[in-house]
């Protein structure tokens, strides 16, 4: 049975909350009475961070990583080691990855996945921008850190195909996540050995 709210606003507000992932309409009810008992400037800010995010927040024109400038901290950064670019699916991977602090080079956000199941080929995620990268050089070697899935290793095999006619090593991460995990749910340990113990990509 449907819930019954005293006010309008109040039904309307839940049901934008309750839009979010992982957030039924109880906990959006929460949230929104939480956000009804605190001060106007404290909402006002909140709904302006959100606001100011979504006007403003760019993706890095060289790797697509999120940014609040034209290119990002990492790319922009003069002690990564440029000659090395790790490709990985989202932005929550790009997170987990840094948080290993076992990697130093730069990065390549593809959007996500090959899936023919959801309707996502490759033209529509960054895969031409990433052959862009390695044909203009100084690139030694890419390293594909996607999620041990069947559309993981679907898009690996795609991406070393289309690298193939150019001089740069492509390596996998090692297998010490298990298969179907995803990447940004791999605790920080797991993660670093793997980036660290990496494998030339074999397309058998």
């Amino acid at each position: 049975m449907d819930q019954r709210y005293p006010s309008q606003l109040l039904e309307k507000a839940v049901g934008e909350f309750a839009k979010l992932p992982g957030i039924g309409r109880k906990t959006a009810l929460r949230l929104v009475l939480h956000l009804l008992r605190q001060a106007d400037k404290d909402v006002e800010s909140f709904s302006q961070s959100i606001l100011r995010m979504k006007s403003d927040v760019k993706y890095c024109r060289v790797c697509y990583n999120i940014s609040d400038t034209e290119i990002c901290p990492i790319c922009s950064d003069p002690h990564r080691d440029t000659a090395t670019v790790c490709v990985v699916e989202n932005i929550q991977d790009v997170m987990a990855v840094e948080n290993t602090q076992q990697y130093h080079g730069l990065y390549h956000v593809l959007g996500g996945i090959i899936s023919p199941m959801d309707g996502v080929g490759p033209g529509d995620i960054e895969i031409d921008s990433l052959v862009r990268r390695v044909e203009a050089g100084g690139i030694d070697e890419v390293i594909l850190a996607l999620s041990s899935t069947m559309e993981g290793d679907t898009t690996n095999f795609y991406i070393s195909r289309k690298l193939q006619p150019y001089p740069v090593k492509v390596s996998v991460i090692a297998r010490g996540i298990s298969v179907g995990d995803e990447l940004e749910y791999t605790d920080e340990v797991t993660l670093g050995r793997s980036i660290l113990n990496r494998t030339p990509f074999s397309k058998d």
